[in-house]
């Protein structure tokens, strides 16, 4: 997605393109076997979900083409992580990678453990807190619950997107709030959790046996094969 002399522009693929990607279990497919992809048009041309759907197909609403709700379908399955995990931007990972993104992107620490080497900012600590008595919060929820707000402890979105950065947190759903009369209201949400949570710590720790710059090189040399026109400077970018 990008800004052409004030207008936001898609860059999707033909309707014709045999590359389309046209389905929710298409893309769950295709997530698996690519390992990680982001949502939007990044540095490296091609590597999104936007540039192998039908940009007309964008917010029109229709879970059955509309990639933007197929995001919250899929969080919601739990096939594949989905939260900010590219450049502070959306996307997806496949349980395959996920391990080697954690061993890479925690530095080989649990937070607990970030926390006590003085590696952890409070505000991080003061939200990762909350997941020790819930599984999972409403972003609202973790907001306030935190501290958050007016009065209180600011830069909320930059500091879940960090720990989204950094595999301590995952969109698990998005849902809509629910009144007093038990009927649900206004926009879905997201709902945060731990990425153990939903997949265990055996999975997340999985890749702890080797050090945090094997998994990166990992992560490196992979998209590198996948995509062989990414310059090291895209990938980078696209990675940091």
């Amino acid at each position: 997605m990008g800004n052409e002399n004030g207008e936001w522009i898609m860059y999707g693929v033909d309707e014709d393109d045999p590359y389309r990607i046209k389905s929710v279990p298409e893309l769950i497919s295709y997530i698996n076997e690519i390992g990680f992809l982001p949502l939007f048009k990044n540095t490296i041309p091609g590597f999104s979900v936007e540039e192998r759907t039908l940009a007309r197909d964008w917010w029109s609403g229709d879970p059955e083409c509309d990639p933007w709700e197929w995001r919250e379908i899929i969080a919601a399955t739990g096939e594949v992580a989905y939260g900010k995990f590219f450049d502070k931007k959306a996307g997806f990972i496949s349980l395959k990678w996920l391990p080697y993104f954690a061993n890479w992107r925690r530095d080989g620490y649990d937070f607990d453990a970030r926390w006590e080497d003085g590696k952890a900012h409070h505000r991080s600590k003061k939200i990762m807190d909350l997941f020790e008595d819930a599984t999972e919060l409403f972003s609202f929820e973790a907001k306030q619950k935190a501290g958050f707000g007016k009065g209180g402890e600011k830069n909320f979105e930059g500091t879940v997107t960090d720990l989204q950065m950094q595999t301590y947190l995952v969109i698990r759903d998005f849902r809509r709030r629910v009144n007093k009369a038990g009927l649900p209201y206004g926009w879905p949400i997201a709902v945060y959790t731990t990425p153990e949570a939903i997949w265990g710590y055996e999975l997340l720790s999985s890749a702890y046996q080797e050090s945090p710059e094997e998994s990166k090189a990992r992560i490196y040399t992979h998209i590198a094969s996948e995509y062989p026109i990414a310059t090291e400077a895209q990938i980078k970018k696209l990675l940091k």
